[in-house]
């Protein structure tokens, strides 16, 4: 991309992390221009100069440079097929659709063909940075507990396993695979699958769900010992306040890394 002109910025869905990403941006009066939205129906509150994209093929009118998904795992494949076509970039948010392996390879083979990338955000999690780098040498085990109020879990299959109403202690409801969890809890466990995408993969690292009635935020601690020593990273994330299910971490993290392309300096 040419640094001397302003970055032109897709995102695919307008929910309470997408919007939460362009109003951090206004915010922080970045070189960033939002020149399309996509969405099922006509979103409101669009800033001036961004266009309702309503399918793929009007992506490469917006001739953006970066698409940023978070919209759900449907749109990744659609989207994710016509942004790797026609944009430098493009990010994952729902990286609960990797647990089908055949999407990852389909949009990987995009990329590859047109010289394009696709970048995988670290989301609420903090350590994925050590975790992907430890895992150049032989990882052991790797362990994400996710722990959140009560209230964050209802509406998914936590209802069924445990009642929420009634908790009076932290309470583990889920012990499974990354690709288990993150199939069975996309709203609340989507960061498993950036955690095994980091370290040793869907169905060898181990996720534990826990709701906890004394819990303020969405919580996560990463565990993994391997031939590089031992991590141990905690994070406790305010909800987002329009979504519980989500931190606003999750916002945060793609507004880095929308920023870093951008900037001189990219931490």
């Amino acid at each position: 991309m040419d640094r001397t002109r302003r970055l032109r910025l897709v995102l695919v869905g307008w929910g309470a992390i997408a919007q939460r990403v362009v109003g951090l941006l206004a915010d922080r009066s970045t070189d960033v221009d939002l020149v399309g939205v996509v969405a099922r129906s006509q979103p409101e509150g669009l800033p001036p100069g961004a266009a309702w994209l309503q399918a793929p093929e009007a992506l490469p009118d917006a001739a953006p440079d970066l698409v940023v998904e978070a919209a759900g795992r449907a749109a990744v494949v659609p989207w994710g097929q016509a942004a790797l076509r026609c944009a430098p970039a493009f990010i994952v948010s729902s990286t609960s659709a990797f647990c089908d392996d055949e999407v990852l390879d389909r949009l990987l083979a995009t990329a590859e063909a047109h010289g394009s990338r696709l970048i995988v955000p670290p989301g609420a999690l903090a350590g994925v940075d050590a975790l992907a780098a430890a895992s150049a040498l032989p990882l052991d085990e790797v362990i994400h507990r996710i722990v959140k109020p009560p209230a964050a879990w209802r509406g998914t299959p936590a209802e069924a396993a445990v009642d929420l109403d009634r908790l009076t202690g932290a309470t583990v409801f889920f012990s499974g695979t990354a690709r288990q969890a993150a199939e069975a809890y996309p709203a609340n466990a989507n960061v498993a699958a950036i955690t095994a995408l980091a370290g040793i993969g869907l169905d060898r690292t181990r996720v534990e769900l826990v709701a906890d009635p004394a819990a303020t935020g969405n919580g996560h601690r990463l565990q993994a010992r391997g031939a590089f020593g031992s991590l141990d990273v905690t994070i406790e994330n305010r909800p987002l306040a329009t979504n519980p299910k989500s931190s606003d971490m999750a916002a945060l993290s793609l507004v880095r890394l929308v920023e870093n392309q951008i900037r001189p300096l990219s931490l």
